[in-house]
């Protein structure tokens, strides 16, 4: 049936031959003329009719009908542009063929047949011929005008290919066959093989360059490529993709199991491939144990920031009893709970407008909802604004953490995660030093817990990762808002390179950290290799459909004050510990005295609330002797 609709669909806007009309119309003369005589034979019998009586009336009928149509020119209309105008051109040719017939026959037989049998018989054939002219041009309007519809309708939908022939692949045609936005013409997969295999009646195509990818292109008038998942993406990211975004090709992905509703792909679901679907490396295997978490009350601070927000996404899927939102941000905030109340209709969740500097109103959150887990996601994380906003970034990250930590102990909060960064590593910025005191605030008064000299019973742990791939404010954003409004890409340094993971990964790793903890270390990732900054602007561009330095440049600005070049191995060998998960390790780091620590942040403090900066940074870089600023501005103190 699907053949037969594409064979309609190839030849509906095509015209038939006039010639193959008035062939038509003149063999349904005959159809129409044996049926009258069948229905004359049925009434009087055989005796009423003779052989030669009956070919001479098919025979003058045919030559009557093929005259009258010549002559009226009835082949000429277009059959999908009939109306009534044309039917009555129709009516008029029958008409003549009547008298004709008549005439004719009753000039051969006169007087064998009486002429009102003939005038009978001329009008039933008249009347079966005209309904056969009309019902016949009147289905095939209607045939051709539900094959326009559909074809209509099909060429809204997007034509696309999928990758691969696996089982994913081939569930995607389950998934999309019902779908208004997307139609699969066949499989694409990597490689020369010549012979062509069809599956679920698609083509499976092999391509290995541009030009052989291109001709299938054109041939299937399709210029979209679908991954079934992301993880397809990465095997393919150094062969086809890059032939794909050579032709122009718009490269896609499915999405995942959980975007799924009912089984079906809707519009939206579907996006195009991301510079992060790049970068990122293949997924990395978790061993923790959901129930970690399941039945208890967890507040994540900062949580509707990148990181945070992907906390809340993921520990509302693990069965927790309450999830409690801390943030500063009310518009993020108001986006993040219309996106749980959507996911996750049955989580009890409670959004808080907070800011970990007030005191009286981290009061007030862990007392009215009495959390057992705390991640502690909330800092400013943005390089030059900190440079230019050190004491801010004290406030937040110093004396932030350090308001929180203390809560926890206040009131029993079983373990409290502080989420930090890779920068905190032999910093050369305010805000990547600010962090590095707050962990030191944070394991010290564990380590003082742990030993019997300070109250409580709260289990510290501190989590390092590098850059997240697409967060708010992050360069993949700005990258992607710049080739947006057609460029330049600005890159500080031609060299500058960083260790990257996505989101999700990095939530899901400090999960796993924290079940794994037994109290007060610093667990860092592994961050697979790094990046250069300039090559990933580079792809992105490419992704976007354009050529590097030709249609969009590439400007280099000059390192910032306070950022590296390179970026910190965070699991190097020599400075950690392993764990039983591969990619996670405990930092070797230097211990600090409760004590010192507490007075060094009260100090940090009063310092910030002064904006007394030289102090401020002075007293940083004596509590941090492996902080040396790049900031030409702090240098001198």
């Amino acid at each position: 049936m699907n053949k037969i609709v594409e064979t309609l669909r190839k030849y509906s806007e095509k015209y038939v031959s006039s010639a193959l009309i008035l062939t038509f119309d003149s063999i349904m003369s005959i159809i129409a003329s044996l049926c009258a005589l069948l229905v004359i034979y049925s009434i009087l019998g055989k005796d009423s009719l003779d052989a030669a009586f009956v070919l001479s009336w098919v025979g003058i009928s045919f030559l009557c009908a093929f005259v009258c149509f010549y002559f009226g020119h009835t082949y000429r209309i277009i059959v999908r542009h009939s109306s009534l105008r044309e039917v009555l051109r129709f009516v008029v040719s029958v008409l003549i063929r009547f008298v004709a017939v008549v005439a004719v026959i009753m000039a051969i037989f006169c007087p064998q047949v009486t002429i009102s049998l003939v005038l009978v018989l001329g009008i039933l054939d008249a009347a079966l011929f005209l309904t056969i002219l009309v019902v016949a041009r009147a289905v095939v309007v209607y045939v051709l005008e539900i094959v326009k519809s559909k074809k209509t309708a099909d060429s809204k939908r997007l034509h696309l290919f999928v990758y691969g022939t696996g089982d994913k692949s081939v569930a995607l045609i389950t998934r999309l066959q019902h779908s208004s936005e997307y139609k699969i013409v066949g499989f694409v997969s990597y490689g020369d093989k010549q012979v062509k295999y069809t599956l679920a009646e698609l083509p499976i195509l092999h391509v290995h360059n541009s030009d052989e990818l291109k001709a299938i292109m054109d041939e299937y008038d399709t210029e979209t490529l679908l991954f079934p998942i992301e993880g397809a993406i990465q095997k393919e990211k150094e062969r086809l993709i890059p032939i794909a975004t050579e032709c122009g090709m718009k490269i896609m992905v499915a999405p995942s199991v959980d975007e799924v509703i009912d089984g079906k792909i809707n519009h939206g679901n579907i996006r195009e491939i991301k510079i992060e679907d790049l970068l990122g490396r293949p997924e990395i295997q978790m061993t923790m144990n959901d129930a970690s978490f399941k039945d208890k009350v967890i507040m994540v601070t900062g949580a509707a920031g990148s990181i945070g927000s992907e906390l809340c996404r993921q520990l509302a899927g693990l069965g927790i009893k309450r999830l409690i939102l801390f943030d500063n941000g009310e518009t993020p905030m108001h986006n993040l709970r219309l996106q749980l109340e959507e996911r996750f209709p049955n989580l009890d969740f409670v959004p808080v407008i907070g800011d970990v500097r007030q005191k009286a109103r981290l009061d007030f959150a862990f007392r009215q909802y009495r959390p057992q887990v705390v991640f502690h996601a909330a800092a400013y994380k943005h390089v030059p604004l900190m440079e230019e906003n050190p004491c801010e970034a004290v406030f937040v990250n110093v004396t932030g953490s350090h308001y929180v930590a203390n809560k926890c102990i206040e009131y029993g909060v079983e373990m409290m995660v502080m989420v930090s960064t890779d920068k905190a590593v032999n910093p050369t910025n305010v805000m990547g030093c600010t962090k590095r005191m707050a962990e030191i605030y944070v394991q010290s008064l564990g380590l003082a817990i742990a030993a019997g000299k300070h109250e409580g019973s709260t289990k510290f742990v501190t989590t390092r990762f590098g850059n997240v791939l697409g967060s708010n404010g992050s360069v993949i954003p700005r990258f992607r808002e710049q080739i947006e409004k057609g460029g330049p890409v600005t890159v500080t340094h031609p060299d500058i390179i960083r260790f990257f993971m996505t989101i999700p990964e990095a939530c899901r790793l400090v999960m796993e950290a924290a079940t794994m903890s037994k109290g007060n270390e610093i667990f860092v990732f592994d961050m697979g290799q790094p990046v250069k900054i300039a090559d990933m602007a580079r792809r992105m561009i490419e992704l976007a459909g354009f050529v590097p330095d030709k249609d969009i440049k590439i400007a280099f600005t000059g390192l910032r004050p306070g950022e590296k070049l390179y970026e910190e191995v965070l699991a190097d060998a020599e400075n950690t510990i392993p764990t039983n998960h591969q990619r996670i390790k405990i930092a070797k780091v230097r211990e600090y005295n409760y004590e010192d620590a507490h007075k060094v942040v009260n100090e940090l403090t009063e310092l910030a609330a002064q904006v007394r900066i030289p102090e401020m940074i002075h007293l940083l870089k004596e509590t941090v002797p492996e902080f040396h600023s790049t900031n030409v501005e702090f240098q001198k103190y």
